[in-house]
């Protein structure tokens, strides 16, 4: 990387294009380096870009704006880096052609990113731009797999401190691109995550070794579960909202939607209040307002 500071900012710039897929300038700018002038960020991106490693487009449609994605060369690149090594990264990522078509709803997945990110620093809490890790895939059987939008790592209490409680949350980004009733249908495959136990050909299990829940490899508890509204107003909030909750009395008599925290808010609620405010509907009993890190179970 002729050129490119591997010890700076060029390569968390490089390492969370590659994470999310794509971001636009300002986006950058405040996942990065918000405390600096955009202007850094913008030649830090001109050099990843010279360097190969980044490339862009630009959206006509959003007042020119520019969409940044990482090249198949830097790709290969960041995922030998410890911090992103063992993710999936994107086979359509480095598109020209496929960044532009999917470019509303990443760019969308990437603004939910930032409300977290900022809503940590503001509160003090630890939230890192690479606690963010979209499209992580978890088998659930018979070639079957969910993949949240996005996997959060947070961490309550002092960023400086050691003894907060650690949350885990799947994030899913509806922009009301597909029904409700098929949103809804999201629950059941998180169900089915929850219990899925894999077969493993020509083992039993033991004392010493039972056969555990497929999540339990990653997790000491099973994440929350976050539906992020977008694309409607507050009347197809609510809509989307019944349909979730139609879709956990459906999953009777499991225990998912009560052993698990499951909830939702409307974007504009994220970015107006932040989302540690009480705006998170609990699915189950969605007259609550609750805020996501603290309703359900205890993280550890």
């Amino acid at each position: 990387m002729i050129g490119v500071d591997a010890g700076s900012g060029d390569r968390l710039a490089l390492a969370v294009l590659t994470q999310y897929r794509m971001a636009t300038t300002e986006q950058m700018h405040r996942v990065i380096a918000p405390s600096v002038r955009i202007e850094q960020t913008r030649r830090r991106l001109a050099r990843l870009r010279a360097e190969g490693l980044v490339d862009r487009i630009t959206l006509p449609q959003a007042g020119r704006t520019r969409v940044w994605f990482p090249t198949p060369y830097g790709v290969r690149l960041a995922s030998e880096w410890p911090e992103i090594r063992g993710h999936r990264p994107s086979r359509t990522g480095s598109d020209p052609t496929a960044v532009r078509l999917k470019s509303g709803h990443t760019l969308t997945v990437t603004g939910t990113a930032l409300a977290f990110l900022e809503d940590a620093r503001h509160r003090g809490e630890l939230c890192r731009p690479l606690d963010w890790i979209p499209e992580v895939h978890h088998p659930i059987g018979s070639g079957e797999a969910v993949i949240p939008d996005a996997l959060l790592y947070y961490r309550r209490g002092p960023a400086d401190g050691d003894n907060g409680a650690m949350l885990r949350a799947f994030v899913e980004v509806d922009r009301a691109t597909m029904g409700p009733e098929r949103l809804a249908a999201k629950l059941t495959a998180y169900e089915r995550l929850y219990r899925y136990v894999p077969v493993m050909p020509g083992r039993r299990p033991t004392l010493q070794e039972p056969v555990l829940e497929e999540w339990r490899r990653r997790y000491p508890l099973f994440p929350r579960v976050l539906f992020v509204l977008d694309g409607t107003g507050p009347a197809g909030v609510d809509n989307r909202i019944s349909a979730l909750h139609a879709g956990a009395g459906l999953l009777a008599p499991s225990r998912f939607p009560y052993d698990v925290p499951v909830l939702a808010a409307p974007l504009a609620d994220l970015l107006h209040h932040g989302p540690s405010a009480p705006i998170w509907r609990p699915v189950h009993d969605p007259d609550q307002r609750v805020p996501w890190t603290g309703s359900g179970h205890r993280q550890t």
